[in-house]
């Protein structure tokens, strides 16, 4: 799909900026309902993205409604069982629907999908700025190689990820810093295979106030990584050292020794900023609305992103085309597009105050201990995946005492 320096259009209906799986939800949803879409991304496809490549029940749905599931199972590596292990060692293995797939390949077969329903993709593309008239978005001024390009639109759609320029110059970025930030690596190693059967997350003082994972993703290939759940001074001042963090998870967690001693690295170790809880970023200006990272869509606690991006992405595009549909005005379409992310957030305030668990791993040893004798408990412990449990009540007097009484 990297379409090199073909003329971008002069104008569409709506111009999404970004192909990550925001973006190119929203510009799928809107393409498939007969809207000229215009797609463009700062790197050509397919591309590597930072990221842990786990895809949770939310991801699943989402990914049925945009009808790709099927094309993404095929290609991924499917999962039983999340391995919540705790400090001390102790360990529960948890039930859902899940899978892996490395970034480059989703959102390839996203952004693919958009494009097979009629949207136009453009990459690599920078965008400049938006373009306004009597304080309305009527578009946005991209950089397409050494030549600059304006193209008007209807509405302007961003899906910039957790990198805040975009958000900066289209005058939509409330904080500039990430909330977390993670690194990754891919790592080789045929003997894991069957050893390393499901997603390992970790948790562990010395990874405090984030955790470590270990995700399968087929063909002896193990995505490997930690992510910091908040950003705070480490001691001596200055921000935590990601790399440190990363060495010391293979030091205290058996499996990511054996898995990285015992392999061969695939490509590079990297790191990526993380923005969460629908915080950090303006949700639309008249004639532009935000979705996916860029307006904080993963979560806390869990650092799950790619189901809610999904999500926000049709959300926005549904939002235009039902204005579209039925003759609203702009005002009408931001409005509802802001009620429904705004439906959303006491969800996002629930794994936010569940972070705590991050900043204390003591609690995992209790709740996995606990887990390992109450099916009950272990039932709770899965609802977190599908989000029929609240994961904030753990920390409620409520839930200390179901811990201990369930």
């Amino acid at each position: 799909m990297n379409l090199g320096f073909e003329a971008l259009p002069e104008a569409c209906d709506v111009l999404v900026v970004g192909a990550g799986p925001a973006g190119s939800a929203a510009a799928l949803t809107l393409a498939r309902a007969g809207m000229s879409v215009v797609l463009v991304d700062r790197h050509a496809f397919p591309r590597d993205k930072v990221c842990g490549d786990g895809l949770i029940p939310d991801a699943h749905q989402a990914l049925r409604e945009l009808g790709v599931l099927g094309d993404v199972m095929r290609h991924a590596q499917r999962v039983a069982h999340v391995a919540c292990i705790a400090p001390r060692g102790g360990r529960v293995d948890v039930a859902g629907e899940l899978a892996v797939l490395p970034r480059k390949v989703l959102d390839d077969i996203v952004c693919g999908a958009a494009v097979a329903a009629g949207a136009r993709m453009h990459a690599p593309v920078q965008f400049v700025a938006p373009l306004e008239a009597d304080g309305l978005v009527i578009g946005a001024r991209l950089q397409q190689g050494d030549q600059q390009h304006d193209i008007t639109a209807r509405w302007v759609i961003l899906a910039t990820g957790a990198v805040p320029q975009a958000l900066l110059a289209a005058g939509m970025a409330v904080r500039h810093t990430p909330s977390g930030v993670a690194l990754r690596g891919y790592i080789k190693n045929e003997a894991m295979v069957g050893r390393i059967d499901r997603l390992e997350i970790v948790w562990h003082r010395a990874l405090r106030p984030g955790y470590g994972w270990i995700f399968p993703c087929g063909d002896g290939v193990f995505n490997i990584g930690v992510g910091i759940s908040e950003i705070r001074p480490a001691r001596g001042g200055g921000q935590p050292n990601l790399r440190q963090i990363y060495e010391r998870f293979i030091r205290v967690h058996a499996s990511a020794r054996e898995l990285v001693q015992g392999g061969v690295p695939v490509g590079e170790i990297k790191g990526a900023p993380l923005r969460f809880n629908l915080e950090g970023a303006r949700f639309s200006k008249p004639g532009l609305l935000v979705c996916g990272e860029a307006a904080g869509s993963t979560y806390a606690f869990t650092g799950e992103g790619i189901g809610k991006a999904l999500h926000t992405g049709m959300l926005a595009a549904r939002a235009v085309v039902d204005g579209h549909n039925r003759g609203w005005a702009e005002a009408q379409v931001r409005a509802s597009y802001e009620e429904q992310l705004g439906a959303l957030k006491p969800r996002f305030k629930m794994y936010q105050r569940a972070n705590w668990v991050n900043r204390q791993p003591w609690l995992a040893d209790v709740v996995v201990w606990r887990a390992q004798r109450s099916a009950r408990i272990r039932q709770r412990i899965s609802g977190l995946l599908d989000e029929t449990s609240n994961p904030g009540h753990l920390l409620t007097a409520k839930g200390v005492f179901k811990l201990f009484t369930e």
